[in-house]
């Protein structure tokens, strides 16, 4: 996805069931007493273990040590950063990724909750502290990504002999579907929340028919694009506000040039960050136009993030931004209703937000691969995605070969990864169903526990940049 920060890539998922808590450090299977020797003993693994704070689980991080280049293993290394929630080694095992870091806190995915399950959360490669040093941005691949975790995943079957399940929401739903492709008999069902499909970055056409129809309010739509148009009306006085928050904060704009340039962005943000954070019951919040500048100012900030352009907020995610203009695409929605106050529409890409010092060529093929793999060949995957993000414009679909698959979508839910929970009753049963099978869950206990709601954890680094 794109923006990430406060208002900017980010990635995203904000939605609300119930925490998990609880200190208890639990070991369940018989040979659980030795998971500490038996991860330390897999070659390049370098284990520590973790003060639990869920019931039932032991964490474990681990540093396991990675190819730069798969295809030439020799030319050097870096350590991938894997978080481990072990629950039993007897559990079926459950392969997260947000795409982006990996967040230094326990939490579980709908997935895991769902099976009962252990779960690897797997950063990305150059994301921190996971960089290859010096950093070869031409390995910043998703091939080379979804290397990593078939490598991965291999090294931990030697004691994780169960299922597998692979998940992840937006970027995060992009690389376990990549992955899928690339390795097809890694996972035995993979669950792909939010997963964009920019299949041919050259035609965007799909979001402007999205924004004309998102809702079913269309004050809420004109409300929107008014206070756009009135932020760019208020720009120096919108511009002064944001420049004395950077400079409070210590923030520089160096990478993308400009605060005129950042302001435009956030603002080009704004209508698409409003739909991928928040609900329709929220549009009563938008400020009229002839709100006090202050007033207007604060909403922005809420919405786009005022600092989201800003080099500390970018810094984080350049390979995210390098991905997007090298491989993934990118979303360019026309703005019709901004041009006349417009001045920078043409920096709305990810090029703008990686230093110039290192290059970038897009590769149009990339994504076709992907896309058609899905429709001809995808097999046990869940597609799941909110009716009102607008990521889901360009969504993944599953043609006639595909096998065991389906595309669902939540009505009048956002940028979520907690999508199962908000399916139709007769939906939820089916992907809950499929989910089990998949990760061999027979127990009828768990499957009428999994359909009563298991509780659910939030990933922290996905929560809000706009365009993550």
């Amino acid at each position: 996805m794109r923006r990430v920060s406060r208002g900017l890539l980010a990635v995203m998922l904000a939605a609300g069931l119930s925490g998990v808590s609880g200190t208890a450090h639990a070991t369940t299977a018989k040979a659980d007493g030795d998971i500490l020797a038996r991860l330390k003993a897999i070659p390049g693994m370098t284990v520590q273990e973790k003060t639990s704070s869920l019931t039932g689980y032991r964490w474990f991080w681990l540093d396991y040590r990675q190819p730069v280049d798969h295809r030439h293993p020799d030319k050097g290394w870096f350590e991938q950063r894997v978080l481990l929630e072990h629950k039993s080694d007897d559990r079926p095992m459950v392969l997260y990724t947000s795409g982006y870091n990996t967040p230094e806190t326990m939490f579980l995915s709908e997935p895991t909750a769902l099976v009962d399950g252990n779960q690897i959360s797997v950063e990305y490669r150059f994301f921190d502290p996971s960089i290859p040093q010096p950093a070869q941005w031409s390995k910043d691949t998703i091939w080379q990504a979804a290397t990593d975790e078939h490598v991965l995943i291999k090294a931990l079957k030697t004691i994780y002999h169960g299922k597998w399940i692979s998940t992840g929401a937006s970027k995060g739903g992009m690389t376990a579907t990549y992955h899928k492709r690339f390795y097809p008999n890694d996972v035995d069902g993979t669950v792909a929340y939010v997963a964009p499909n920019d299949v041919n970055n050259k035609d965007d056409s799909a979001y402007d028919r999205f924004f004309k129809t998102v809702g079913t309010d269309p004050q809420c739509r004109t409300d929107l694009q008014n206070l756009q148009r009135e932020l760019l009306k208020r720009r120096t006085e919108i511009e002064a506000r944001m420049t004395a928050a950077a400079q409070q904060a210590g923030y520089t704009w160096n990478i993308i040039k400009s605060v005129d340039v950042a302001f435009e962005n956030s603002v080009m943000d704004f209508e698409w960050a409003f739909w991928q954070y928040h609900l329709q019951a929220e549009c009563k919040d938008v400020p009229s136009t002839t709100a006090s500048t202050d007033a207007i100012y604060d909403y922005f900030d809420l919405i786009s993030g005022a600092l989201t352009y800003t080099d500390q907020s970018l810094q984080p995610f350049i390979p995210y931004y390098y991905q997007a203009g090298t491989q993934l695409g990118w979303p360019s929605p026309s703005f019709k209703y901004l041009h006349p106050l417009l001045r920078h529409e043409s920096t709305y890409q990810p090029r703008t937000y990686v230093p110039r010092d290192i290059p970038m060529t897009f590769d149009p093929n990339a994504m076709k691969d992907v896309d058609h793999w899905v429709r001809t060949s995808a097999t046990h995957m869940a597609f799941i995605y909110g009716q009102n993000d607008p990521w889901g414009a360009e969504a993944f679909s599953v043609g006639p070969h595909a096998r065991d698959s389906k595309v669902y979508v939540s009505p009048g839910q956002n940028h979520s990864s907690h999508l199962i929970a908000t399916l139709p009753a007769a939906q939820k049963a089916e992907v809950t169903a499929d989910l089990l099978r998949w990760a061999g869950v027979s127990s009828a206990a768990q499957q009428a526990k999994a359909l009563t709601g298991p509780q659910v954890t939030e990933d922290p680094i996905l929560a809000r940049h706009p365009r993550l």
